[in-house]
């Protein structure tokens, strides 16, 4: 019985062991999250996007530069296939 015991206790501290070297301190964790997230924005940076905005006269403007001192949206470009349409909808044809 005492051969199943020193087993025991020799898989318990072998896996205690094994956890403890295999941790990472909370410096270790903040930079791997820190690197995590500046990968994620480069990535988001890197792709192909349009700009959709309104000129002075009010006219719908696509381009791949962001127009400077107006507001604008992002569109990705490899976004779904297919048409959104949105606006006004037509009245009833009388």
């Amino acid at each position: 019985m005492r051969a199943w015991l020193a087993i025991a206790v020799g898989i318990a501290a072998g896996a205690g062991i094994a956890w403890w070297l295999a941790r990472e301190s909370p410096e270790a964790r903040q930079h791997t999250q820190t690197r995590a997230r500046q990968a994620t924005a480069q990535a988001q940076d890197a792709r192909p996007s349009l700009y959709r905005w309104r000129d002075d006269a009010g006219v719908l403007q696509i381009t791949d530069h962001p127009p400077k001192g107006r507001r604008y949206e992002r569109l990705d470009r490899d976004m779904p296939a297919g048409i959104r349409v949105e606006g006004d909808r037509a009245g009833p044809s009388e």
